[in-house]
This record gives structure tokens, C-alpha cells and sequence, in this order.
């Protein structure tokens, strides 16, 4: 009985913590395919999914063109985060932003501020898709800031990590957002055609 209220329990929380994340996709990493050729290793996604990064606060930065499924993993470490019992949030960068625009004029920025700084998991998805404002700038270093050291946050792009730095616009805070994101992170690197138009292909035979 003492087991099993224990299993009821353990598993409660996990649903907890999957839906307070709002993953934009379900994705289950027993499913990632591994057969694309996008430049995948299954030995680093293995690595990823037991969760020592986030023990140590460490960063992961997915990268590759669109349709290479970096979204899909970024949300399968985080289900596997969840699984485990770590507390997640899915983001689009756009959405943040907005969220924290929103907060801005609502009065509840620093307490969002401080949600975001709790989490052990922070998803953002679509980093660098438009240059940054200078408000979106200063809010986006305020999070980065906050979870320095504190939380892991796992970030995909289109674009080359190397890139990143014209696209946040202002130098000193670039360089400050960028070291606290890039020296302390597990870098994927995807490459290929896209698999929706793979798939898309096998849907027309």
C-alpha cells in the first residue's frame, strides 16, 4: 500500500509538472528518429536524457534548419526533465518577450521575473528568428541573468550560434548574454533537409 500510494504520488507530480510546461509538442524521446540524416548521435541524446546538466546548471542549444526537429527534442529533454521531477516551461522567444512586455504594464514583471527564475528548465524555442528591440534586449538579460548558474535552459535556433550576436543588436549586452548562455552549454548541431518535406513526399506516394 505504502508503494503504491507512493507510485499514485510520484506520478500526480509529473503530470503536474508536464502540463504546467506547455510543451508545444508531446514529443517522447523514445521516438526520436535517429535514421534522417540530420547529424543526430543517439550517444549525446542518451547522455542528455539522464538529466546531469541540469544537476549542474548547464545549457543545451539546439541548431540546424528548419524542419530538422530541434524543437521536437528541445520538448523531449524537457518531458524526460519532468519525468524526473525537474519543473519546466516551454517558451517561443517571441511569446516571452511578449509575456514580459505584458507584465511590464500589468505590474507583475518582477513576479514573473522571479517564476522564470525558479524553473529548472527553461525551454526557448525559436531564438534569433528577429532582431531584438532594445526593451526586448534588457528583459531578455534580465532572464538570463536571473537563471545564471541557478537553471538550465535549453534554446533552438535556426541559426549558427555564431550568429547570435547580431541578431540580440547591442554589443555589450550581447556579449553579456551570450557568455551566459555559451560557455557552460551542450551544443547539437543539426543539418539536412527538412523532415516535414520528407514526410510530406511520402504522403503524396
Amino acid at each position: 500500500l505504502v508503494d503504491s500510494e507512493t507510485s499514485s504520488r510520484d506520478l500526480r507530480k509529473q503530470q503536474r509538472l508536464l502540463k504546467a510546461a506547455k510543451f508545444k509538442i508531446m514529443a517522447n524521446a523514445k521516438e526520436i528518429n535517429y535514421q534522417h540524416p540530420r547529424g543526430l548521435k543517439r550517444e549525446v541524446i542518451a547522455q542528455l536524457l539522464q538529466c546531469d546538466w541540469l544537476t549542474k546548471s548547464q545549457n543545451v542549444l539546439l541548431t540546424g534548419p528548419c524542419g530538422t526537429g530541434k524543437t521536437y527534442i528541445a520538448c523531449a529533454l524537457g518531458h524526460e526533465a519532468c519525468v524526473k521531477e525537474w519543473s519546466v516551461k516551454y517558451f517561443r522567444l517571441s511569446r516571452l518577450l511578449l509575456a514580459l512586455a505584458q507584465a511590464k504594464a500589468d505590474g507583475s514583471y518582477i513576479k514573473l521575473l522571479a517564476q522564470l527564475a525558479k524553473l529548472d528548465c527553461l525551454v526557448i524555442d525559436d531564438w534569433g528568428l528577429d532582431a531584438l528591440k532594445r526593451q526586448q534586449r534588457m528583459d531578455l538579460m534580465e532572464v538570463i541573468e536571473d537563471r545564471h548558474g541557478n537553471g538550465s535552459t535549453i534554446i533552438t535556433s535556426q541559426l549558427p550560434s555564431n550568429h547570435w550576436h547580431e541578431k540580440i543588436g547591442d554589443p555589450t549586452l550581447a556579449d553579456a548574454i551570450l557568455d551566459r548562455l555559451l560557455h557552460n552549454a551542450y551544443k547539437v548541431s543539426l543539418k539536412g533537409e527538412s523532415m516535414r518535406k520528407k514526410q510530406a513526399n511520402l504522403d503524396q506516394l
